[in-house]
């Protein structure tokens, strides 16, 4: 029989190489987050609650921090390759790190479709000669072949990407910043009408700023592979720690930062979901060019998301085999430390989505993607309960681990779990919302159920 995980709040060491980098680290906290849903859309979040999207991207970016904290907590005292499956076994038993594992694996690969025919729509419009399957086809084995080499290759991709994006969001903010002044050639300074006017702060009260929550709270998805990039560094527990703090407080001021320029500089009413305000805003302030340019920085946000993706699902389902939640035959590791098997499994159903979203984008994969829809949410529950059993347990065994605390434990943990169940019965009532929640929730319900028929048999070997 083999050792129960449970019984040991620390982990033993990762056999996966030691590649990445702190800088790595830093730049894939910030930039994994920053991508297509707040370039892109944001626009419908303004849509539905007008200038009060700052306060929806408070709400929602809030809630993200919370999670980020309660997961940098748990990564810095036992690092993983399968980080927070890794914590729902330990914390819960088998069942919840099957489960959240399986579901997070899942949800990457399907998105992966997502962002690769967003990335080669982008090229099919500058070089038309290649059909849109082909730029597909280039790009996923570009990532793949990066993701098979040294992990240092996926860093450096990274690093780079998520680079640009950041300067990008530092450059909107600046230029925005001097707009709204008055400094830039042929601008008045703005003052506060379009934030009072066209129906005041709140034009459609208390519950737009819900509406917008339900828009918006997806976005921060993607932070939480920084913490399953942490157990191939070179000291996994403090940098892990590091890339947390140094992250969750600059993603929340890109994001309201960005959402406050927006909603400062133009009426809300003339925004069009669908279409970025981004552009609207450098269009307005005379940047020549600024369809392309933020076409240039959208298609970068969705290769560095495929990425990222890509390495995160390869990671959790190497994680899942070594925990024998996955077939043994993935935990082979190259010379570099590389988990090749794994990798492949990733990408061949990545493929399979992604050939799915090109045939059947309104009806299979469709299904598919709202399966997907509410499985974050999920997966942050069970995060939180996890750091709620496991944080007694480290105090009692390993106190010296818990270089990085969850604010206000056990208060602050207990108002995240509450402000995620709020959103699920909020997706519930929304009628836009409640199909995703539906698919999600049963999807949810088919691994557990598998957990459930595997926890007998586990339990026997």
């Amino acid at each position: 029989m083999r050792d129960d995980p449970s019984s040991s709040p620390v982990s033993g060491p990762e056999p996966l190489s030691h590649g990445l980098k702190q800088r790595h680290l830093t730049m894939l906290g910030l930039g994994g987050v920053i991508g297509a849903g707040l370039f892109v859309g944001s626009g419908a979040g303004i849509a539905v609650a007008g200038p009060g999207i700052v306060v929806s991207y408070l709400i929602a970016g809030t809630l993200a921090m919370l999670v980020m904290r309660m997961l940098g907590e748990m990564s810095a005292a036992m690092p993983a390759s399968g980080a927070f499956s890794v914590h729902a076994e330990r914390a819960l038993g088998r069942w919840a790190g099957f489960s959240v594992g399986w579901l997070y694996w899942f949800l990457l690969v399907v998105v992966l479709a997502v962002e690769a025919t967003g990335a080669a729509r982008i090229a099919n419009g500058w070089v038309p000669g290649v059909p849109q399957w082909g730029w597909v086809l280039v790009f996923m084995v570009v990532f793949t072949l990066a993701n098979l080499a040294a992990v240092r290759n996926f860093g450096e991709f990274e690093f780079w990407f998520a680079a640009l994006k950041v300067g990008a969001i530092v450059l909107f903010l600046v230029l925005g910043l001097l707009a709204i002044l008055g400094w830039l050639p042929d601008t008045e300074p703005v003052g506060l009408a379009n934030l009072t006017g066209q129906g005041g702060f709140l034009p459609n009260g208390w519950s737009g700023v819900v509406s917008g929550v339900l828009v918006v709270v997806f976005a921060f998805g993607g932070l939480e592979i920084v913490t399953i990039a942490a157990a191939e560094s070179d000291d996994p527990a403090r940098n892990v720690a590091r890339a947390v703090r140094s992250t969750v407080w600059r993603i929340l001021f890109f994001y309201v930062g960005s959402m406050l320029v927006i909603v400062t500089l133009l009426p809300w009413t003339s925004m069009v979901p669908g279409e970025s305000p981004y552009v609207a805003v450098l269009d307005a302030i005379g940047v020549p060019g600024a369809g392309q340019i933020m076409n240039v920085v959208v298609f970068v946000a969705l290769l560095s998301a495929l990425n990222a993706n890509l390495y995160g699902s390869s990671r959790m389902v190497f994680s899942l085999a070594e925990r024998g939640e996955a077939p043994k035959g993935l935990l082979r590791i190259s010379r570099g430390g590389v988990p090749r098997r794994a990798v492949l499994a990733s990408v061949a159903f990545g493929f399979v989505s992604v050939l799915l979203n090109l045939r059947w984008p309104d009806s299979v994969f469709l299904y598919m993607l709202n399966a997907v829809g509410a499985v974050l949410l999920f997966v942050w529950a069970l995060i939180a309960v996890s750091q709620l059993r496991l944080r007694r347990r480290i105090e009692r065994e390993a106190p010296e681990t818990l270089t990085l605390r969850m604010w206000g434990f056990p208060w602050l943990t207990w108002v995240a779990l509450a402000g995620m169940g709020a959103i699920l019965v909020l997706m519930l009532t929304n009628e836009a919302a409640r199909p995703q929640l539906l698919w999600s929730a049963a999807a949810t319900g088919a691994v557990l159920l598998v957990a459930w028929v595997r926890e007998p048999r586990t339990k026997r070997n």
